[in-house]
């Protein structure tokens, strides 16, 4: 789907979908990097990618945005060229066909805004483009969608010729951080071409952006990020939403990089940050970026902010990188593979037991109240993140609960996962 900004594109993938997927505002250019969704009409199944809007003569941001519209063209089967039927064609949408003459696909032209019969001499008045037939819809009402659906839907190849095969499905990377610190910089590095607009005004990255990369021999699915914005309540329109599609892209994912700026100190948004992936129950990668700019002064001031910020996440591998020259990017390979490794290891009950028999020997949980809680015995819940249950006689204080989580570290690794450790007390049985 392209086109200028702000003809409704994004609205009209919205309707597609049947729910707010694409973050839509009145504000031109909203839609900033080509983003793809997997949709279903009629019982075929298809990829639909969003671009940003299409000005062809763009400075800045809105000429990486057309290029990522023509990246676009070239992975698909068919375009949906959307143009506002109120507006009429501009010059922008004559240089735009112009460009599409040249594909070998089939191009639809969609005439947008035509919310009801009045409106349907301004889409007909679309044929002076020369693109053929211009389709009328109402991406805000619904009108002619299916239609236009009908009709593209059922031109498509049974096969894609432009689709990549997926195998055995790749595990999911979200690469997340505050706005700013390199998150598409990073994504950009790693995929070999220019896939996520990066620019230096700050919270370029508006939808999240799904893309392939292979590293180290091996595929992983990436997902780049809106950077998350200091407080949901604080935001108003796009940045609001793009925060949300970040916890979302968590929900997704199956292991997060936090990506650091070292040569800012670490802030409050960034443990924030970090506690959303503790909170969401996801495998963890530290990535210190913009390495190479780092001086001596700055490393000792560093080291010590990690000692007091991060100690809580000390089990985290740590890669130091440089997303703008490509500097240890390889080393994002172990620490992700160590990271899901351990996020997926399962301690037999056996060997758990034992664990547990051994500690409680050597270190009993403290008299309370005249009273000594003993664990009777234990197993692993879950796996992903790793999830052990205590089963007790009496209440675990928080400190001994977080010894244990400490010493299962130390024996069994879980390097880069969270590990939770929960407990059911046993009731004691009323004598008869």
């Amino acid at each position: 789907m392209v086109g200028r900004p702000n003809v409704g594109k994004s609205a009209l993938v919205n309707r597609i979908l049947g729910r707010r997927e694409a973050v839509v505002e009145d504000t031109p250019g909203v839609t900033r990097d080509r983003v793809s969704y997997k949709s279903e009409w009629n019982e075929r199944n298809f990829t639909l990618v969003d671009t940003g809007g299409w000005e062809p003569d763009a400075k800045g941001i809105n000429a990486s945005v057309a290029a990522q519209a023509e990246v676009a063209i070239d992975l698909a089967d068919a375009v949906l060229f959307v143009v506002d039927a109120n507006v009429g064609a501009t010059a922008t949408d004559e240089h735009v066909v112009r460009l599409l003459r040249k594909t070998k696909i089939p191009v639809y032209l969609i005439a947008n805004k035509v919310d009801d019969m009045r409106q349907e001499p301004n889409a007909a008045a679309l044929w002076s483009l020369g693109l053929g037939e211009p389709y009328p819809v109402s991406a805000l009402h619904g009108r002619g969608v299916a239609d236009m659906l009908d009709l593209v839907v059922g031109a498509l190849p049974e096969v894609s010729a432009v689709a990549k095969q997926e195998v055995g499905g790749p595990r999911r990377v979200a690469i997340i951080g505050r706005p700013n610190v390199g998150k598409s910089s990073l994504l950009n590095k790693a995929a070999g071409e220019e896939r996520v607009v990066v620019n230096e005004m700050s919270g370029t990255t508006r939808d999240p952006v799904d893309e392939q990369v292979e590293i180290g021999g091996k595929v992983w699915r990436f997902v780049d990020t809106a950077g998350i914005r200091r407080r949901v309540h604080l935001q108003h329109g796009a940045d609001f939403y793009a925060t949300l599609r970040t916890s979302a892209a968590l929900e997704k994912a199956e292991v997060a990089v936090v990506v650091l700026d070292v040569s800012e100190q670490i802030s409050e948004q960034d443990v924030r940050i970090i506690d959303l992936v503790l909170e969401s129950g996801r495998a963890l990668v530290l990535a210190f970026n913009k390495w190479d700019l780092l001086d001596d002064d700055r490393r000792r001031y560093l080291e010590r902010e990690i000692e007091q910020d991060l100690a809580h996440v000390a089990w985290a591998p740590r890669v130091n990188i440089s997303a703008r020259t490509g500097r240890h990017l390889e080393k994002l390979v172990p620490a992700l593979e160590l990271a899901l490794e351990s996020w997926d290891t399962r301690v037999a009950t056996g060997k758990f037991n034992a664990f547990l028999a051994e500690l409680t020997a050597a270190h009993p949980h403290p008299v309370r109240g005249g009273k000594q809680p003993r664990i009777l015995f234990g197993t692993q819940a879950s796996t992903r993140p790793p999830t052990f249950v205590l089963f007790t006689t009496g209440f675990l204080d928080a400190g001994y609960r977080r010894f244990i989580q400490r010493r299962l570290r130390e024996v069994f690794g879980f390097d880069g996962t969270p590990v939770n450790v929960n407990m059911r007390v046993r009731e004691k049985r009323a004598r008869k």
